[in-house]
C-alpha cells in the first residue's frame, strides 16, 4: 500500500536542568519564540514556533545524554518503519503506547517515526509505494 512521509521537525533532547531554562536558551539561540512552555502538562516538552519553516521544533527533558533527533511523520507508521528497516534502520522501541517508533539509522543516529500531524496537509511530502 502506498504511503507518504516527510521531515516533520527536530527535537532537542536535554538531560538535566529545568525545561524552562533549556527552552529559553534554544528559543533565543534559534530566534523562535516558545509557543507552549509545558506541552502536555508533564514538564517534559516545550514547543518552539517552527511554523515559518513548517517544522515541529520541541525541547524535551530526557534521562539519556543530550542530543538532537529528527522526527519523520507519516500517514502509515508501519509502512514507513518497514521502508526504513529495508534501508538498514532498526527499531529501538515503541514508547507511549506505540504512538511513535524510535529507530536507529545505520549511522547510529536515533530518530522517531510519528503520525502525520493535523494541519500539515499542504506541506510537500514524499510518496512511497
Amino acid at each position: 500500500m502506498a504511503h507518504r512521509s516527510r521531515l516533520a521537525g527536530f527535537i532537542i533532547d536535554c538531560e538535566g536542568g529545568a525545561l524552562a531554562d533549556a527552552a529559553n536558551f534554544w528559543s533565543q539561540a534559534l530566534g523562535l519564540p516558545v509557543t507552549d512552555p509545558d506541552e502536555g502538562g508533564e514538564d517534559k516538552y516545550a514547543r518552539l514556533d517552527g511554523s515559518p519553516h513548517q517544522l515541529c521544533i520541541e525541547v524535551q527533558k530526557v534521562a539519556h545524554p543530550s542530543r538532537v533527533h529528527l522526527d519523520i511523520e507519516t500517514n502509515d507508521i508501519e509502512a514507513e518503519v518497514a521502508r526504513l528497516a529495508e534501508l538498514g534502520a532498526r527499531e529501538i522501541s515503541r514508547p507511549r503506547n506505540a504512538r511513535w517508533v524510535v529507530m536507529e539509522a545505520p549511522t547510529g543516529h536515533r530518530f522517531c517515526v510519528v503520525r502525520e500531524q493535523p494541519g500539515s496537509g499542504d506541506v510537500a511530502r514524499n510518496d512511497w509505494g
